[in-house]
């Protein structure tokens, strides 16, 4: 199995037990894990949009060069083009962050966070 194969197995394992360990919780643990995972997730969801579009703005940019190179007659329409896919590709990645500012507005102050630290601990 190559690198990116592990690597990937043991992201997704490292979320999923964290999921699952939020769910196990009970009282103030549970809400401590739940905001927890809830910032992995949010961390994690907006890096793979961010890298994802990334590669999808990439790779549109490089077809529109090529295509203006080998006909540069339709550069225009070929810019056209390229400009309306990349709003709609952009937009991908901000949907996720809109997710993720929902999600992270649902975490509550420190105090409580801390709190439900204490008494999980204590």
């Amino acid at each position: 199995m190559s690198k990116k194969g592990v690597v990937g197995i043991l992201t997704g394992l490292l979320v999923l037990g964290t999921a699952s360990s939020a769910l196990a919780a009970e009282g103030a643990a549970a809400t401590m894990w739940t905001f927890f995972g809830i910032a992995i997730a949010c961390g994690f969801g907006i890096g793979v949009a961010a890298f994802g579009t990334g590669m999808g703005m990439g790779h549109a940019i490089n077809g529109a060069l090529q295509g203006t190179a080998r006909n540069p007659e339709a550069g225009g329409k070929i810019m056209t083009t390229m400009i309306i896919g990349l709003a709609l590709i952009e937009s991908l990645c901000i949907y996720a962050l809109l997710i993720c500012f929902i999600l992270v507005f649902k975490i509550p102050d420190l105090a409580p966070m801390l709190e439900a630290i204490v008494k999980s601990f204590g």
